[in-house]
Order: C-alpha cells, then sequence, then structure tokens
C-alpha cells in the first residue's frame, strides 16, 4: 500500500517537548485503506507529539461524524464519534508493532507513518450497531419504520394452563416422601 506523506512525521528534527498536529479526516483517507463502511467522514484528529530523548510519546484524539446506514432502517445519517489513543514509540533493532500501545522503530530511522493508527482508532470507535437518533425519539418517518409498526406484536394473547389430571400413583410416591 502506498504511503501518505502528509501522514509521515520526520521527528528527528524535532526539539524536545511537546509538538501538536491537526488533521482533518474525510472519505479519501479511507479509500487508501480500502475502508467502506460509511459514505463520508468529517473528523477532526489532533495529535500529541511528546519527543523525549530515548521515545516518543504520541497522544491522538479525534472527534467529528461519519455518514452511516442505520442498522433498523436503512436511513443514512450522520454518526456522532469521539475517542482518544495513546502509543509509546521506542528505539529497538528491529521494527515491531505487535503491541497496540508500544510501537519499536529501528534506530536509526528518522520518520513514523501514522496512518494506520489514525485508521484504526476512527474505525474502531464507530459502534457496531447504529441507530438513528430519530429511531430512539420517534421522529423519524420511513417506509420500513412505518412497516416494523405495522407487524408489531400489540396484544399477548396468555395461554390458559387446563389442569391436567395427575395420575394416583404419583400421589401415592408424594406420600412415601411425607410419611418418613
Amino acid at each position: 500500500m502506498k504511503k501518505l506523506n502528509e501522514y509521515l512525521i520526520p521527528f528527528v528534527g524535532l526539539k524536545l517537548g511537546k509538538h501538536q498536529f491537526e488533521y482533518q479526516i474525510n472519505r479519501t483517507f479511507f479509500d487508501y485503506f480500502e475502508f467502506d463502511e460509511f459514505e463520508n467522514a468529517n473528523i477532526k484528529v489532533e495529535l500529541v507529539l511528546e519527543k523525549k530523548s530515548l521515545m516518543l510519546e504520541l497522544n491522538f484524539k479525534h472527534k467529528g461524524t461519519v455518514y452511516v446506514p442505520c442498522d433498523v432502517t436503512g436511513e443514512m445519517f450522520d454518526l456522532p464519534i469521539k475517542g482518544e489513543l495513546r502509543v509509546v514509540v521506542q528505539f529497538g533493532d528491529e521494527f515491531n508493532n505487535e503491541n497496540d500501545e508500544l510501537l519499536i522503530l529501528p534506530h536509526g530511522e528518522h520518520q513514523i507513518d501514522i496512518s494506520q493508527y489514525i485508521y484504526e482508532m476512527i474505525a474502531l470507535s464507530v459502534p457496531l450497531k447504529r441507530v438513528h437518533p430519530g429511531v430512539e425519539d420517534g421522529t423519524l418517518q420511513s417506509a420500513a419504520l412505518d412497516k416494523l409498526n405495522e407487524l408489531k406484536v400489540t396484544e399477548v394473547k396468555e395461554e390458559v394452563e387446563e389442569e391436567k389430571e395427575i395420575d394416583p400413583r404419583w400421589d401415592k410416591l408424594k406420600q412415601l416422601l411425607t410419611d418418613k
């Protein structure tokens, strides 16, 4: 996959201390990852990179909306999302990103690609069940909701359990338990 150059941070030239970066994420960002869970996105990502003498700390925060279909009605709506992620970057002999919160870069590396972290942070902040706010408060009018309301069970019929005759042999067995 082609690297997104705007998400490469050359940390070698940065002074020790905190540095802030801001990114505006839209649909084209997710096209690079071939992610098609939602139609559009408008998300602001803030990154605070703290450079220390032996490591880097990356603190991501994001807030925005994604345009997704409702799981109940199929209507499209803007779903608000937000989240955060903290990643510690250390330097070692070889590249290792097996841990979600720890990235090990080889000595001599001069830049870090943060696009994968932004992608995962946003993708994981979208809830599994997406329900249109109009469904929850009852203001949404759609053909699917009308059909669901039409088919909704309005009355539960209680079945009266008929008393069946009990075999008299069971009464004799019950007496054995009480006669002790």
